[in-house]
């Protein structure tokens, strides 16, 4: 198959230094690389005129993360939570040891907390909350002694 490998997932954001206080110091992304890009070849990939980019690379797990900001032409929309049954990327999703620790440093990092999705299973074994970065991007925090997302026998 001539596709390699996933390379990257990347986030629009409106405050570069925001977004890495979140995902660096409260979800536990490390920082890899950062990049500035602008004008031509950019430009024409990312169908932006005027394009000055800014993007910081995290990482955690496997997964690489890019933060986009764009200082021009800026970013549009606002940081809302998107439905879930909105077509495109619906959510980031996070195991957790204590989601309610979790939870205060969303807070404390310029984040929210949809405290409305809270489900816990009888008994506590499981407790999922979703939570917004501070661009409105939905990170489910799953606080559970299982993993669904795993097939049998991995």
């Amino acid at each position: 198959m001539p596709i390699e490998r996933f390379s990257h997932l990347g986030l629009c954001v409106a405050d570069i230094d925001a977004s890495l206080r979140f995902y660096r110091d409260v979800l536990g992304f490390r920082e890899r690389t950062r990049i500035e890009v602008s004008g031509g070849l950019a430009e024409r990939l990312l169908q932006l005129p005027s394009l000055e980019l800014g993007a910081v690379y995290l990482e955690r797990d496997g997964l690489r993360l890019e933060l986009l900001h764009f200082a021009s032409p800026g970013h549009t929309g606002e940081p809302v939570a998107r439905p879930m049954n909105g077509l495109g990327l619906t959510h980031l999703s996070l195991r957790v040891s204590d989601v309610d620790a979790v939870l205060d440093r969303v807070l404390d990092a310029g984040g929210r907390v949809l405290e409305e999705t809270r489900m816990e299973a009888p008994g506590g074994a499981v407790v999922a909350v979703f939570v917004l970065d501070p661009d409105g991007t939905r990170i489910e925090l799953v606080q559970s002694p299982g993993d669904v997302s795993k097939l049998p026998g991995e």
